[in-house]
């Protein structure tokens, strides 16, 4: 295949190549700028944290809030499975829950519980701190990474799927920091284990199903038209994302007061679990979503010869992407599997860069057609072995 050639297509050779986007000098001041009051903010928190337990207990927190990261984070990505977020997103998600939303957590639920308790009493600032500050200085301290992509990003955003990943990511990090006190704490009080097994196997993605409402709501209004709608339904989504936070965190003030497990218990699998299985079946709607996508956009491409139907069914079905990367890396080995990955991820980009533009959402700088033939062309030169 040379050339295929049908109105919407430009010559492959003459199309462009896929923009990067180049960084200025200005830009690279800032991220890194950026990058390090991030990592103060980070090495502060946990400074504070060590202050607070000790150092053996801090180590200790540090490995075991560490260790079960990297399983967690594998099985939210194993969700992102259509088309895989750019990795330094995903990294500037976790990082800003882990360093700077759990900084600005500390800083102000701390003043508020000390404001509180000097006014009402050790009482009222424990509960203050526990179901009124904590969630919704934490949630909103969470918000602002998304709603700062959202914006700044808001080609990344091509549904619900998008806001979930990302609220996870951020989550997942917030957890994590948190957890280092946690543990920490427990390991001062020989509870290790039973807070592990709190925290750690019971509700290890209590933070990022709290935040995944607000994705949920940033992911409806990316394909709401409604000026109305795309401003209210995040604000709604961070809304439900503090609710269900403060219940949670109710469950638990209610349960410490009146050591009654069962305030918790009956909090976890009335409101925790049900939350999460709705939250499983949104993503598994979702994916369904995305290759009905990818089946319509796509299917142009096929009748013009761009590829044949075996390969159509490859990229439309998750099933069949799996079958193909495994296949291209046992006979073809890390090159082949890599060029796979990169076809798979051009073909998602075309399919939903078609969709964005058909639902009237276009780039700010104006280049969607010049975007699409980009796609176009590595999808070409991938399938005819020119990368």
């Amino acid at each position: 295949m040379d050339q295929f050639t049908a109105p919407p297509y430009p010559r492959v050779a003459d199309a462009p190549a896929l923009p990067r986007g180049g960084r200025g000098v200005l830009r690279w001041a800032i991220a890194l700028l950026a990058s390090a009051l991030a990592l103060l903010s980070g090495l502060l928190t946990l400074w504070m944290i060590g202050y607070e337990t000790g150092l053996v207990p801090f180590l200790a927190g540090l490995v075991i809030a560490a260790l079960p990261v990297p399983v967690y984070l594998t099985l939210v990505l194993w969700l992102d499975r259509y088309e895989s977020e750019p990795a330094w997103l995903l990294a500037t998600s976790f990082f800003w829950g882990a360093l700077v939303a759990v900084f600005f957590a500390i800083v102000v639920n701390s003043l508020g519980i000390i404001l509180v308790q000097g006014a009402f009493g050790e009482h009222a600032g424990n509960f203050f701190g526990m179901v009124v500050s904590a969630p919704l200085v934490e949630e909103t301290a969470k918000a602002l990474a998304l709603f700062a992509l959202f914006a700044w990003k808001r080609e990344e955003f091509d549904g619900v799927l998008d806001g979930i990943i990302y609220a996870a990511m951020v989550g997942l990090g917030f957890a994590m920091t948190e957890n280092v006190k946690y543990y920490g704490e427990a390991v001062i009080e020989q509870n290790a284990v039973g807070v592990f097994i709190v925290r750690g196997l019971f509700s290890p993605f209590a933070h990022p199903l709290f935040t995944s409402m607000t994705g949920i709501g940033l992911g409806l209004a990316a394909h709401s038209r409604r000026r109305a709608a795309k401003f209210f339904l995040p604000l709604l989504g961070l809304a439900l994302a503090v609710a269900l936070h403060a219940a949670w965190n109710a469950s638990a003030f209610f349960t410490g007061q009146s050591e009654n497990g069962l305030i918790m218990l009956a909090s976890y699998f009335v409101v925790m679990v049900p939350t999460f299985l709705s939250l499983l079946a949104v993503v598994l709607f979702a994916l369904r979503r995305e290759g009905r996508i990818l089946r319509e956009q796509l299917r142009a491409d096929c009748d013009r010869g761009l590829f044949d139907g075996r390969e159509y069914e490859r990229l439309c079905s998750l099933r069949a992407r799996t079958g193909a990367t495994l296949g291209a890396l046992t006979g073809g080995g890390v090159a082949a599997w890599r060029a796979r990955r990169r076809l798979h991820r051009a073909a998602s980009e075309l399919a939903f860069q078609r969709h964005r533009v058909a639902r009237g959402v276009t780039s700010r700088d104006g280049r969607d057609a010049e975007r699409e033939a980009a796609y176009v062309r590595q999808i070409y030169e991938l399938l005819n072995g020119k990368k």
